[in-house]
């Protein structure tokens, strides 16, 4: 039981990590190529869909890893489990402190209603969420070391 929990966890936040690293170097370069409008309206949609959705996904991917960390403490591997969980934690601070507020203003936006300086706040979003990908993926690679 504890392996399918191991692999079902690390293919959960493997996907997790797929989406967010797409989102930073695939989805909002090809948004931020097009014409204005098109662009902000393109993250603001996104940010409605993923603010939506991804919440549910990190933590859920927290508990799984807790879930795990817990039922293989042990196990070889352990300490591996509890530091990926850590960063998860981390990522998840990071996220309500500083990528939530910004997105849950940029999901409002309109071509009508954007503040003036929308590009500096999405190029700051997309500061914080490159740092916020890097923590993910050192915590699926923790796991994915875990399983080995």
């Amino acid at each position: 039981m504890l392996n399918a929990l191991e692999i079902v966890t690390t293919v959960i936040v493997g996907l997790m990590v797929g989406v967010e690293f797409s989102v930073a170097f695939v989805i909002n370069p090809i948004l931020d190529a097009l014409p204005d409008d098109s662009s902000q309206r393109g993250r603001s949609h996104g940010g409605r869909m993923l603010g939506a959705v991804m919440p549910v996904w990190y933590i859920g991917s927290l508990v799984l890893v807790a879930v795990w960390a817990i039922a293989g403490w042990h196990h070889d591997g352990a300490g591996l489990v509890v530091t990926a969980g850590a960063l998860l934690i981390l990522s998840v601070i990071m996220s309500i402190l500083l990528l939530v507020p910004i997105n849950n203003q940029g999901k409002t936006w309109t071509p009508e209603n954007r503040p003036d300086d929308w590009k500096e706040q999405m190029n700051r979003w997309d500061r914080f969420h490159y740092v916020r990908v890097g923590v993910i993926i050192a915590a699926f690679a923790l796991l994915v070391t875990a399983l080995a």
